[in-house]
């Protein structure tokens, strides 16, 4: 939340408003005075590594009242005040509308009272109003996440870590209950995240006579070979009739039917809490820029929306339809109408569940079908999830699945082998590769490649890994025993596959390096005077500097994809003297590694090192391969696990178009596929398509989404020549925006 409102604050100062901060929420908006306070650009600095609100928030049932309403509306016209920006659940939102509507029947009853005159009335005639949903159960229809939601992902999974530690020490059965009183996405993912035997969520809960089927899961697991079980639950499970699911009722079958050594764990508000990850802050980031953006388009007949994202984009609704929406959810859960609460709940969420349906269920049919897993290119967090996930989805289809060790080098030396249920468990929560991994490119050993395929009848290949190696071997040689379907996952820290928006692996390595930035930025803040110039990974890609300098409030990143010339290096080193100026004495310089030959981190260390003689004193680092290790993120895990299944399903469905007289033969270009995320689905797209748009001397695509959100960037850092609709800023000229946080919790 605070990330969206230092954007808000920021952006709308940039664009010539006044900004005005609301602290304790729709109660500060009551009570005025003190509370409604101007903001300033130095006062939202250092926020980005702050959870909670900086700003405050609180129940307020005075604002339920029209009274309270009435005395809200007398200080915002007072004030000046015409652009309301509310952060808070679809309850805060709800409210926020209904001051928006009667707002003509305030100023009337205001005249009559004679707190205000006429002619206040008509400066303030009309009351604009956009929200952005900050909840972190993700329970608001119309967006595929709300602030919130990842870093209570962040906060679950720790847990969940800690907890599998001692469960497989112990061969112990752990039952987790996260947040969620009416929605299951917390439950959802998490479950995906780390591989649970048993999910509950409200939206979906199980059939009658779901013990028995529970107890038969988990003898089943243990029958594999498996330590532990472990059972996730939404606070708000119920079964068909709508009796809730406790952690104890499940607690005390399990001890008592089965025996299993039984442990609960109730997690609460320690879910809130905690430090932001980096896919919040820049989610709030790009929430807030756009928040004030809606301010300055609106007209006293737009109608209130609510700021949402969609994919990659950040988009405006209606705010109303989809409360309207949220609502209906709760409806078909009231109704018995749990497919409709699950569709309603939006297509990532229906994702979600498919998935984890698909990998519970096992009672695999006959299969003659052989799919060989390969990792390639560097290491990166995600990969053994999507790996496991793979594993189990093709054994769930009937098919031998068959492990490759050590990238292109293991297939040609033949260091191939099956691989069970039992030896994938718990690799969803371990980073690197536990298959080994390669650069090598097949090259001289494509030969040997092709004659492993046949010796070892691999029917078909899952590359798990970056795109210049599969490039390499699917487009450049002409083996018959090559001929099989492919698909590959992209997996690289980079995020420079073409084909997807994101790889597995890029945001593991982005909360790595905002971590490590928040820190850096923290010794900075206690010497002062300091600039920091870090080197992030990504080759010629700039997404982890980029994305990495929103997320830690960064003044600059250099990358390959926009070119920087001296005068550039200039005005940076200008911008940081002028910063030393105000309270905020401190510089974060990002550059990515390959972004300029001449221009190295050392040159740039040099250079501000010289300029800032007197000023300022600089400090170096290059954050190297720890960038590529640590334990997976909550998106990489589930990311992974979704990629893994999807793939096995895809080919599974290819490998019986490809079967002619006893053998498999694929040689149409649609054989072989990157799967991808676009916008908000997970696409297959032929290699040879994504040919026009790569950039193969310096492995980038040549289209990225990303770029278009490198001016917020520099907005925020408080650059002011960025270019920028001029009709907006125009627009802004005697415009007043506030920002309220009223987040309501769900559970106390």
């Amino acid at each position: 939340m605070n990330a969206a409102v230092r954007a808000t604050v920021r952006v709308g100062i940039y664009t010539g408003a006044k900004v005005y901060f609301v602290h304790e929420g729709y109660q500060g908006l009551v009570d005025g005075g003190d509370n409604i306070k101007p903001a300033t650009w130095e006062s939202v600095s250092m926020m980005l590594q702050l959870g909670g609100t900086v700003i405050g928030s609180a129940r307020c049932m005075d604002f339920k009242e029209k009274w309270g309403r009435l005395k809200a509306a007398c200080n915002l016209v007072k004030l000046g005040i015409t652009n309301l920006c509310v952060i808070g659940g679809d309850g805060s939102l709800t409210g926020a509308n209904q001051f928006r509507t009667e707002w003509s029947e305030l100023l009337a009853d205001l005249i009559k009272q004679g707190k205000i005159t006429a002619e206040e009335a008509k400066r303030s005639s009309h009351l604009n109003i956009v929200g952005m949903v900050g909840s972190i159960d993700n329970d608001f229809c119309g967006t595929d996440m709300t602030i919130g939601t990842d870093s209570a992902l962040h906060r679950i999974i720790e847990v969940v870590d800690a907890i599998t530690t001692t469960a497989q020490s112990h061969q112990r059965t752990f039952i987790l209950e996260v947040m969620g009183r009416h929605c299951g996405y917390l439950a959802l993912v998490t479950a995906l995240a780390c591989g649970a035997d048993w999910v509950f969520i409200p939206e979906m809960p199980p059939e009658d006579n779901w013990e028995e089927h529970l107890c038969k899961r988990l003898i089943a697991q243990r029958e594999r070979g498996s330590r532990l079980n472990v059972i996730i639950m939404a606070e708000g499970a119920q079964d068909r009739k709508q009796k809730p699911i406790t952690c104890d009722q499940v607690k005390n079958l399990v001890s008592k039917k089965l025996g299993f050594d039984t442990r609960s764990t109730i997690l609460g508000h320690v879910q809130r809490g905690g430090t932001p990850s980096a896919f919040d802050r820049i989610l709030g980031s790009r929430m807030g820029v756009e928040a004030v953006m809606a301010l300055l388009e609106a007209t006293p007949e737009t109608p209130a929306c609510v700021v949402s994202l969609s994919g990659n984009m950040a988009i405006r609704l209606p705010l109303m339809e989809c409360v309207q929406v949220t609502k209906d959810v709760t409806v078909a859960m009231a109704e018995g109408r749990f497919e409709d609460a699950v569709n309603l709940r939006g297509k990532s969420f229906q994702n979600n569940w498919n998935t984890y349906k698909m990998l519970a269920h096992v009672n695999p049919p006959e299969s003659n079908i052989n799919i060989a897993i390969v990792n390639v290119g560097a290491p990166c967090a995600g990969m053994n999830a999507a790996v496991r996930s793979a594993v189990r989805a093709g054994l769930i289809q009937g098919h031998q699945m068959l492990a490759i060790h050590d990238g292109f080098d293991g297939l040609a030396n033949g260091q191939i082998e099956p691989i069970t249920w039992a030896q994938v468990g718990g690799w969803t929560g371990k980073g690197g590769s536990n298959l080994g991994t390669k650069r090598n490119l097949p090259g001289k050993n494509i030969e040997q490649i092709s004659l492993n395929i046949a010796k070892f009848n691999i029917h078909s290949l899952i590359i798990i890994g970056v795109f210049g190696c599969i490039m390499n071997i699917v487009l450049s040689v002409d083996y018959e025993e090559l001929c099989i379907p492919m698909v590959v996952i992209p997996a690289t820290v980079s995020n420079n596959v073409p084909g997807s928006d994101f790889s597995i692996g890029a945001d593991t390595a982005l909360n790595t390096i905002t971590t490590t930035c928040d820190r850096i930025k923290q010794s900075a803040a206690g010497t002062k005077r300091r600039v920091f110039i870090i080197e992030t990974m990504g080759g010629y890609c700039g997404y982890l500097a980029t994305m990495a300098g929103l997320s830690s409030g960064a003044d600059a990143a250099y990358i390959y994809e926009e070119p920087f010339h001296i005068h550039d290096l200039e005005l940076n080193v200008v911008h940081l003297i002028e910063k030393m100026k105000t309270s905020v004495k401190r510089g974060l310089i990002l550059r990515n590694s390959n972004a300029n030959d001449n221009y190295t981190t050392q040159f740039l260390y040099n250079l501000y090192s010289e300029e800032g003689k007197g000023t300022f004193d600089c400090r170096m680092n290059i954050l190297g391969h720890m960038q590529q290790g640590g334990t997976p993120t909550p998106f990489d895990r589930n990311f992974g696990t979704k990629m893994g299944a999807k793939s096995v399903m895809w080919l599974t469905d290819k490998l019986k178009e490809c079967y002619r007289h006893g053998r498999i033969f694929a040689n149409t270009p649609d054989s072989a596929c990157v799967l991808g995320m676009k916008r908000r689905s997970l696409i297959f797209q032929p290699l040879a398509s994504l040919k026009e748009d790569t950039d193969f001397e310096h492995r980038i695509p040549k289209t990225e989404w990303w770029l278009k959100l490198r001016p917020i960037l520099k907005i925020l850092a408080r650059y002011e020549a960025v270019e920028i609709d001029t009709s907006e800023v125009a627009a802004m000229e005697n415009t007043r925006i506030i920002v309220i946080l009223c987040l309501i919790s769900q559970t106390m």
